[in-house]
């Protein structure tokens, strides 16, 4: 009892009994009126054997299919952020592309605007330009006629193809 590191009870063998007097029903089994007559026999032991074999199986599986659940729930996990973070990228693509847009229509109308002002603008010069030369060449009409008015009432009367004097 003095070596009790990694032992049960400071003996492995003392611990052993202990788990195998626990499996087989208690003490009954070592001749204190357990099963059959009081004693474990090999098909018994066998069978326990097979059964906690097949118990550690089932628990490994079980085990088995826990953790592979769980890393696939966390791979879904991981596709469904990723995806999400894509989803949000492209709302925000979207979004700054739809700003854009607006601000090139704004620009367009604004461009619009003064370009139908600049024409507007032309169109009055044209029309004020036209105006002006209908005002000088009348101007010009009228002056001539004072001129000519004048030129003829300072000659007195005159007779286009008088007759000839004799």
């Amino acid at each position: 009892m003095g070596n009790s590191t990694g032992s049960f009870f400071g003996s492995d063998w003392l611990g052993a009994f202990l788990i195998i007097a626990v499996l087989f029903g208690g003490f009954g089994g070592f001749g204190f009126g357990g099963r059959d007559g009081g004693y474990a026999t090999t098909e018994y032991v066998q069978s326990a054997l097979n059964n906690q074999s097949t118990q550690t199986g089932l628990r490994d599986v079980l085990l088995s299919s826990a953790n592979n659940n769980y890393e696939t729930a966390q791979l879904i996990n991981g596709q469904t952020n990723a995806l999400m973070q894509q989803g949000y990228t492209y709302q925000l693509s979207a979004e700054q592309r739809f700003n854009a847009l607006q601000q090139q229509i704004a620009q367009l109308g604004f461009q619009m605007d003064s370009c139908c002002c600049a024409i507007k603008t032309q169109m009055l010069q044209d029309k004020y330009e036209q105006l002006e030369n209908l005002y000088r060449t009348a101007q010009n009409d009228a002056s001539n006629a004072a001129q000519t008015q004048l030129i003829l009432s300072t000659m007195g009367k005159w007779v286009a193809n008088a007759p000839a004097a004799a």
